[in-house]
């Protein structure tokens, strides 16, 4: 069906949009927030005689979380635990990630007016660094686990489904899911590729 004549839009839809800058030839179709249905052909059609016209395929494809290694990750106490999130190179702006232990965000800087022991010690042993590659990558670092540690971190783009891992912070050895060393590492992975404006010339 038709989307747009000129610069008028004739579908419902107000995620589609014509852009045309003044006395330009160039036409741009502008989806925003681009959904899975919107996978397909389109056709630039130009009402010259004969008719000439320009079809695009447009493939939306949908981020998704990948946890590598277990979905439960078992450490003993005292040891460091090393959690990495990634999110592959798409072609706009990333964002950014946040860290969350069950409901409560990690946030490794003490407030002011907390000068107790516990939250010096915490902001003491968690550290997030992000960084970029060939995409964004954060890893949570925690030293010197607790069994107050244990619990379900999630991993929280801005721009991608978040993912999780489970992990357990125990005294002693677990027979079936026990990592051992003195650095145990669950990795997240995220992919994104996702067609944000489609420009047809």
């Amino acid at each position: 069906h038709i989307l747009t004549a000129g610069i008028l839009t004739y579908t419902s839809d107000q995620r589609f949009q014509v852009i045309r800058p003044d006395k330009s030839d160039n036409w741009t179709l502008q989806i925003k927030f681009p959904q899975i249905r919107d996978s397909g052909i389109y056709e630039c059609q130009v009402n010259t005689e004969p008719k000439m016209s320009l079809p695009f395929r447009l493939n939306v494809v949908e981020a998704k979380a990948r946890i590598l290694g277990p979905s439960d990750l078992h450490v003993k106490a005292g040891s460091s635990i090393t959690l990495t999130c990634i999110i592959k190179q798409g072609p706009h702006d990333l964002g950014t990630v946040f860290w969350y232990r069950g409901s409560d965000i990690l946030d490794v800087t003490p407030h002011p007016n907390d000068a107790s022991a516990a939250a010096a010690n915490t902001a003491d042993r968690i550290m997030i660094q992000n960084q970029w590659t060939d995409g964004l990558t954060s890893q949570l670092h925690i030293t010197s686990a607790t069994l107050s540690d244990s619990g379900n971190y999630s991993c929280v783009p801005t721009i991608a489904s978040p993912t999780s891992v489970n992990v357990h912070v125990i005294n002693g050895e677990h027979p079936a899911a026990m990592q051992h060393g003195n650095k145990n590492t669950a990795s997240l992975s995220l992919s994104l590729h996702c067609t944000l404006v489609y420009t047809i010339s």
